[in-house]
């Protein structure tokens, strides 16, 4: 009997195939070890696969679309719900095998190497600003121990460091300085590599077409352009902009019942890089529109009358988000919205 539909649990080394015919018959329920992944699924005639979506996920879908099988990469939290009782490998292939066939499924597209590349470099560069943080505020509470204080920042450590570098300095106890140095020097380090990852990033945004594209949105700059472009490999997968927003976390969560609709908080979900990223763009634009000379500045005040000023820089990142849709869906720059004539009379 011809197998139709594959579900496929991932793992390091043990693998789970449960597939079905057209009729939905199992035909097929086997463990795999890695090395045996290839032989199998060369040996099948073209069907869909469905994986749930992780660290390997994209590598694997590349390899069986080269064998010429369709393969489908799903969020695991759409397939927990066809999880029957009891939780073990063979159940979640049976569940992923029964949730790709699901007319309304939503799925993840497939990256290929140079954008996962690229977003390697990405949480390379994010891991180790992380770092230079932790040193920063290690170098702040030891210093503040004996009572030196910076101002707020990152730039205003300088002045810590100096105290720290200086070895004729008395204001510190030698033993301190011994065991502050190192810090300041893998402080540097990290400098240093953040800088070579943002110059490698920077060429890989000039290589790409999507990326230039983003580039020219307000608020959107070098890092988040490069982010999205690498991220979302087709953006006709979201049916809208609204979609891509709510991918991403900034659209309400609704607890809505009965016609009446309660909009909260944005639901955070999605990807906390790229909203991270988006939100802080919008916070820089922020003072742009206050002085009205930026795009949509009459709708950003408008807002701040009535909303802080933190909920509004979400706003202004939803409403970018689904800008950034637009601009990927279509192929075209960003282009600042004309008043008509009479509105600007």
């Amino acid at each position: 009997m011809q197998i139709t539909t594959i579900g496929l649990d991932l793992a390091k080394n043990v693998f789970q195939v449960h597939g079905v015919d057209a009729e939905g018959t199992v035909v097929v329920r086997r463990k795999l070890r890695r090395t045996q992944v290839r032989e199998f699924f060369v040996g099948l005639a073209p069907c869909l696969i469905g994986m749930e979506a992780c660290g390997t996920a994209h590598f694997w879908a590349r390899e069986l679309i080269a064998m010429g099988h369709r393969v489908k990469i799903m969020p695991p939290s759409y397939v927990k719900a066809y999880v029957r009782r009891g939780k073990n490998d063979a159940a979640d292939a049976a569940a992923i095998c029964e949730a790709v066939m699901r007319p309304h499924m939503r799925f993840v597209p497939v990256k290929t190497e140079e954008q996962q590349a690229a977003l390697m470099l990405h949480k390379t560069r994010e891991l180790l600003v992380r770092q230079q943080t932790m040193l920063i505020n290690a170098i702040r509470g030891h210093m503040a121990e004996l009572g030196m204080i910076a101002p707020q920042g990152a730039a205003k450590v300088k002045d810590l460091i100096a105290v720290i570098q200086e070895s004729e300095d008395q204001s510190i106890p030698a033993l301190a300085r011994a065991a502050l140095q190192p810090l300041v020097r893998q402080l540097h380090t990290l400098d240093e590599q953040v800088e070579i990852l943002d110059r490698e990033i920077k060429a890989w945004h000039k290589t790409n077409e999507t990326g230039r594209r983003l580039a020219t949105i307000p608020g959107v700059g070098i890092l988040t352009a490069s982010a999205i472009a690498a991220t979302v490999p087709d953006p006709s997968f979201f049916k809208s902009g609204r979609e891509f927003a709510a991918w991403l976390g900034l659209t309400p969560r609704q607890n809505s019942s009965g016609g009446k609709d309660r909009l909260g908080r944005i639901s955070k979900k999605g990807n906390t890089y790229i909203r991270r990223l988006l939100v802080t763009g919008a916070t820089s634009m922020l003072r742009y529109a206050r002085a009205k000379t930026a795009a949509g500045a009459d709708w950003v005040n408008g807002l701040l009358q009535r909303r802080p000023a933190r909920l509004v820089t979400v706003a202004m990142a939803n409403k970018t988000a689904r800008i950034a849709w637009a601009v990927m869906v279509k192929g075209e720059n960003f282009r600042v919205p004309v008043r008509p004539m009479t509105e600007a009379a």
